[in-house]
């Protein structure tokens, strides 16, 4: 018999590993194993292995004749030694690579992130940059509700000789919603503010012996001003951030997109029934209002000044003319429509996120509220001209 003597194999390694010589030509440094991203942690500690054994060298050689393999991550980690020791100073060389090498640190190796050149402006160019930027969104935004005004007057024209085409069922509904389930919270309000006008004109007043003219003053003041004030400020807040949000949503779920596909119009679907039933609930929940407002100042006088109610009716009745409690209920219809066209308006702009979907609901609050203010003093002063 014979024996058979094998040579033991020569084991090769994968790991990723650096070997440095040092030459005449220099620094050499022996790249051997799999430098590919599945070696993972190993492939981190061999690239930052590039810089330490060649630091201070003046000329390198990358020698990548014992490479196994190589991606597009070992390229970058090549590529990057090669980029910082050559930005230290040092001549850096590659040796033993092959084509495919060659076209993975061309294309797939370190770009070094550019530097920024944006020169941050003074705090002073930066806020008035700020506040003209702010103006210009607001012209914008103005144009945009006028603009949308306009599509609504003619979609209101187009459907006022065809009472077939209105989506009668989504009017009810809306109108529950907006008026009726608004109720409570409009009746609490008001009856707190009218309490609080009256309990601070009485105290104030008292100093004057006047105690008996805050009747007049909550009279005066809760119909034509605050009554429609508060009921449009809470109605802003409670629904036209629904309309907002329901609309946001619909628009990042492509229903709205659905609907013109099928040939509906989302102008006479969703905006023109949730803006009829506002126009309408809003006049009602401030006269509701007015109610609470003056219930709330019987209710204090009578407790703080010793008014009784047929006192308060009386006086009441001398401080007011039947024009001060129409100039709150003019106000409402137009107070109406502006917060339905704010709140159409922003869900609208909603894009695909959840973020955009706040976003929007809060600017909708915000300007709708702004809006509100600003038309009751445009009102005031009309009034005030007119002398009515």
């Amino acid at each position: 018999m014979s024996a058979v003597s094998a040579r033991p194999e020569r084991l090769v390694t994968t790991t990723p590993s650096v070997a440095r010589q040092d030459s005449q030509d220099g620094v050499v440094l022996s790249l051997a194993g799999e430098w590919i991203v599945g070696a993972g942690p190993q492939l981190e500690v061999a690239g930052a292995s590039l810089l330490s054994l060649a630091k201070d060298a003046k000329r390198v050689i990358l020698d990548l004749a014992g490479l196994q393999r190589m991606d597009t991550a070992g390229a970058w980690f090549i590529d990057r030694a090669q980029d910082e020791l050559a930005g230290a100073g040092a001549t850096v060389s590659y040796r033993g690579e092959q084509p495919k090498h060659d076209l993975l640190l061309k294309e797939a190796g370190y770009h070094p992130p550019a530097k920024s050149t944006l020169v941050h402006p003074a705090h002073t160019v930066a806020l008035l940059s700020a506040v003209g930027e702010t103006i210009y969104d607001s012209g914008v935004d103005f144009f945009d509700i006028v603009d949308y005004l306009g599509e609504v007057v003619v979609m209101f024209l187009r459907l006022a000789p065809q009472p077939w085409r209105w989506r009668w069922t989504p009017m009810v509904y809306h109108l529950e919603m907006y008026g009726l389930r608004s109720v409570p919270i409009i009746l609490l309000i008001n009856f707190l503010v009218g309490a609080i006008v009256t309990q601070q004109g009485i105290f104030q007043l008292a100093k004057f012996g006047a105690a008996d003219y805050a009747v007049s003053l909550v009279g005066v003041l809760g119909l034509r001003e605050l009554g429609v004030l508060m009921t449009s400020i809470m109605i802003a807040g409670r629904t036209g951030s629904s309309i907002t949000a329901e609309i946001g949503s619909m628009k990042m779920r492509e229903e709205i997109d659905a609907l013109k596909v099928m040939a509906l119009d989302p102008l006479e679907v969703l905006i023109i029934p949730r803006l009829i039933a506002l126009v309408i609930a809003l006049p009602l929940l401030t006269f509701l209002a007015d109610m609470a407002q003056m219930g709330g100042g019987l209710f204090v006088s009578w407790i703080y000044a010793g008014i009784t109610p047929a006192v308060f009716i009386t006086r009441l009745q001398n401080a007011i003319w039947v024009e001060t409690f129409l100039v709150g209920l003019i106000k409402a219809p137009f107070m109406a429509v502006v917060i339905g066209l704010i709140a159409a308006t922003e869900g609208m702009e909603v894009r695909g996120s959840a973020e955009s979907l706040g976003r929007c609901v809060t600017s909708s609050v915000v300007k709708s509220i702004f809006m509100v203010i600003v038309m009751d003093g445009l009102f005031a002063m009309f009034f005030a001209t007119v002398d009515y």
